[in-house]
């Protein structure tokens, strides 16, 4: 029998290692769902909501590489859209997966639920034209190569697609299949132009700057080659965070402008030329525009260009960027000093309350090898950042989209994506936006170790806002949070502490470390204006302008 448009949408996505698809039931979406309860290799996780599925899936794409979603058509697609936007501000691949009415209903234009009421069914696949980079209705007559053609783009571009499939076309037999893949050649004269550029530009002192699309287009590996053949010193960008063996004998530390590590700073700025890898001019990643980056001695490789002292050169592949200039010539002598981390030292004795500074070294203690860190907005973002990693952790975290909520869910997704252990560190008001997954991940067995900082309420806006940092919108409600995770925790065993000191902290790592479930710890701290120095700096900075 020939496949069913629904079939060859589950072996597309399966190809491409998708073993999990996030998502919430409604009546435009059955045929989908039902057709995936019967289908072999992947496996439907029910969320709370579509937001949620989202940022699920965003966290599951960014350890695994891509990821899928299915909402009903309106209400369903427009609670997520928050969290594909997100993707599309991040580079990450998720597909989205609508189910809509059947065809015979839209072409005729009747009001029905979850619609406008003025029989217009293209509206929503529309919006979604402006946040994705493919946005299709998929029929029979076209679901053999625009399904293909959607998740093809989805991994060129590193961007969300929306893929909408009315409800009586899943289940017919899809008709002719195309899944020829483009192939992308680098410009062998633009390259030879860029390189040639890039070498009168290598003299002197050089450093690296790993950023934001090393991490999106998996350039690791080709980034630590060029690091060590040139013998060059390793920085991070904020948003880069991840991209570079921590661990690794040439890696400097993170370069975060005048709020982050002064001597990482001056190295980067001071050096004869920078090469920097996927750069991302963002007000974050260059703590808010304080990043002294002379581009008139930069090379900047892009996924798809290179830049050389401001000179474009277009058509050009990251990866034959990166090998050519590991044959430049250019080596530097000497070891690269090693610089020490602002968390290497434990502060605080037992018996002292915890704080930013005590609370950062312990987590970083704690790390080990492989680890998945999801981060949330607000000021764990700040102190994480400047956290050493372990070799080979993933740090999954959102430094250009910042919607608070985003890490319950997306610790989901992580848990879902690899067996590897999942840390997640959140606030206290990103965590009351979605608390709710919370019981997904515990209805699904998976065991991450939960950091809830309870600091009275949202400490990075009373730091934003050097005017009024007391405002009465800064505060959330008060939860107990012991008690609502005992709510949460009917279908499996939960390790829950809450901590005031550092000697309980201490003791509540210890037993989450060898608990066989989800640990959740609460840290208390009584002063809402305790921050990591990251913040501090950039408060005063703030003042200041």
């Amino acid at each position: 029998m020939a496949k069913t448009v629904g079939e060859f949408l589950f072996d597309t996505l399966k190809e491409e290692g998708i073993t999990e698809i996030f998502g919430v039931p409604g009546d435009f979406n059955f045929s989908l769902l039902d057709t995936l309860e019967d289908y072999e290799g992947i496996d439907l996780i029910d969320n709370r909501n579509e937001l949620n599925a989202g940022y699920a899936a965003d966290g599951y794409a960014q350890v695994k590489g891509i990821a899928a979603m299915i909402t009903t058509f309106g209400v369903g697609e427009l609670s997520a859209s928050n969290a594909v936007a997100g993707a599309y501000s991040e580079n990450i691949p998720v597909i989205h997966i609508a189910g809509s009415p059947d065809l015979e209903t839209q072409e005729s234009g009747e009001n029905v639920h979850h619609t406008l009421m003025d029989g217009n069914f293209e509206v929503f696949r529309h919006m979604y034209e402006h946040i994705t980079a493919y946005a299709v209705k998929v029929t029979k007559d076209n679901a053999g190569f625009e399904i293909p053609k959607a998740v093809r783009i989805a991994k060129e571009k590193k961007k969300p697609v929306y893929i909408d499939i009315p409800i009586d076309q899943v289940t017919e037999p899809v008709g002719e299949m195309e899944t020829s893949e483009s192939e992308e050649k680098s410009d062998d004269k633009n390259l030879e132009s860029a390189l040639a550029h890039a070498k009168e530009r290598m003299k002197g002192d050089t450093v690296m700057l790993v950023d934001f699309n090393t991490l999106r287009y998996g350039l690791e590996p080709e980034v630590q080659s060029l690091a060590e053949a040139l013998n060059v010193p390793v920085a991070q960008m904020m948003q880069g965070k991840g991209g570079f063996n921590e661990q690794h004998p040439q890696y400097i530390g993170m370069y975060g402008g005048a709020f982050g590590d002064s001597e990482v700073q001056k190295i980067v700025e001071e050096a004869n030329c920078i090469i920097a890898v996927g750069m991302l001019w963002s007000d974050f990643n260059l703590a808010k525009y304080t990043a002294d980056l002379d581009t008139g001695k930069m090379i900047i490789i892009h996924p798809h260009s290179v830049e050389v002292a401001g000179e474009k050169y277009d058509g050009i592949q990251a990866t034959d960027a990166l090998e050519a200039l590991q044959k430049s010539g250019y080596r530097r002598e000497g070891e690269v000093e090693t610089l020490p981390s602002i968390y290497d030292d434990i502060a605080g004795g037992p018996e002292e309350e915890i704080a930013a500074e005590s609370y950062y070294p312990r987590f970083q203690r704690m790390l080990e090898k492989d680890d998945i860190l999801v981060v949330d907005t607000g000021t764990l973002s700040y102190g994480m950042s400047q956290v050493k990693l372990p070799e080979g952790a993933t740090f999954v975290s959102h430094g250009a989209w910042q919607s608070i909520g985003y890490g319950t869910p997306a610790a989901l997704g992580a848990s879902a994506a690899a067996d590897r252990r999942v840390l997640l560190f959140i606030g206290e008001g990103a965590f009351q936006f979605t608390a709710q997954e919370l019981s997904t991940i515990i209805d699904k067995g998976y065991q991450p170790i939960i950091f809830l900082l309870n600091n009275q309420g949202y400490t990075i806006e009373r730091y934003l806002n050097t005017e009024r940092p007391y405002a009465d919108y800064n505060d959330v409600p008060k939860w107990d949070y012991m008690t609502l995770i005992d709510g949460f925790s009917a279908a499996g065993e939960v390790f829950k502490a809450s901590v005031r000191t550092n000697g309980e902290l201490d003791e509540a790592i210890e037993k989450a470390e060898s608990f066989d479930g989800v640990s959740f710890i609460e840290l208390v701290v009584t002063d809402p204006m305790d921050a990591p120095l990251y913040l501090h700096k950039l408060r005063e900075y703030a003042k200041d302008d």
